[in-house]
């Protein structure tokens, strides 16, 4: 059983994941998958860049041609290494291609973790690496005030790894209701008021983490920058982006992860692209969840399970979704 993409419409497909083409695969047993808003652009056809439907999850090696990886190997998927594999909304799902390549897409995890938890490994490293471009641009975060635009589960998970930086953090949101649902789960640890009311020049950091990086994000984080501050591009961003008065491809300046010195109204920003994760990110996920002492809990920001069926109509309603992590379960339930 597997949730395909196909037309701009979810499918459920009974038949048995087809193998891609390719001398080395490996077959993942799937045991948790997450719903990204990624998976939801790509339904509404707003996605722009390869295909990476169905990649939040968590899953065990069922065969395998790759060394490395062999059977019973519990493992989280970095999207952004290319290779070809079937959507992980599924029961079973294979992938194919050079062996160095699948072992850098299918990262070993613990055994003895909660696949509740394993299951942000992914959303987690992204989060990461979005604090280590931050650190790269803007030195040390300890004692700098990082506001983080957007309370979806990337700017939770961002504002909470933050403070555990030593950051003076700050969660921001447009809509007041996912504010009062953040503030419920308590995973970011830190204050989490509306746009509306973030002061004026208050951060060292802004990093946009909004589901699109829209002009009205935008204004919010020029009104709240102090000058001379970082601007982080998280949040989603399209080909030939640009914004009046910033002099910058933003797209461009995402996906490269490079950064621009401007001057924003009159007053001097820096603009920087966080986008994908490296192989130590995943490193640096796996010691966040396995500490015993102090483990991120992220799992508490789970607010929604379906099996494989439940999804498909999630997908095809036009509700929106509720605020939270909605898990997506292989077996029916």
């Amino acid at each position: 059983m597997r949730v395909t993409l196909e037309e701009g419409r979810a499918l459920l497909r009974s038949s048995p994941p087809p193998r891609p083409a390719g001398a080395s695969s490996v077959l993942v047993d799937i045991e948790l998958a997450g719903l990204c808003r990624s998976d939801l652009k790509e339904v509404a056809g707003a996605r722009h860049g390869p295909s990476q439907f169905g990649h939040e999850l968590v899953g065990r090696v069922r065969t395998s041609t790759v060394a490395g990886l062999t059977e019973g190997t519990r493992v989280v998927l970095d999207p952004n290494v290319r290779v070809d594999r079937g959507t992980g909304f599924a029961d079973r799902m294979w992938a194919a291609g050079p062996p160095a390549l699948l072992r850098q897409a299918l990262q070993p995890v613990p055994d003895g973790l909660p696949a509740r938890r394993l299951v942000f490994a992914e959303p987690l490293a992204c989060a990461v690496h979005c604090l280590r471009v931050a650190g790269r641009r803007a030195g040390d975060l300890a004692g700098a005030a990082v506001t983080v635009l957007g309370a979806g589960t990337a700017g939770v998970l961002i504002a909470a790894l933050a403070r555990r930086a030593g950051a003076r953090v700050t969660l921001g949101n447009r809509g007041h209701e996912r504010v009062a649902a953040v503030r419920r789960t308590g995973v970011a640890g830190t204050d989490v008021h509306a746009f509306d009311r973030l002061p004026d020049r208050s951060a060292d950091v802004v990093v946009a983490a909004t589901s699109f990086v829209v002009p009205a994000v935008l204004d919010v984080a020029r009104r709240i920058l102090a000058p001379g501050g970082l601007l982080v591009l998280y949040g989603g961003t399209a080909p030939g982006d640009r914004h009046p008065g910033l002099d910058c491809d933003l797209d461009a300046l995402r996906r490269s992860e490079s950064v621009s010195a401007l001057s924003w109204q009159g007053r001097p920003v820096r603009v920087a692209g966080s986008y994908g994760t490296a192989e130590e990110d995943f490193d640096a996920v796996v010691r966040l969840l396995s500490d015993r002492e102090d483990p991120l809990a992220a799992e508490a920001l789970v607010s929604a399970e379906v099996d494989l069926e439940g999804l498909v109509s999630l997908l095809s309603a036009a509700a929106p979704l509720p605020p939270g992590k909605v898990l997506v379960h292989p077996d029916p339930r």
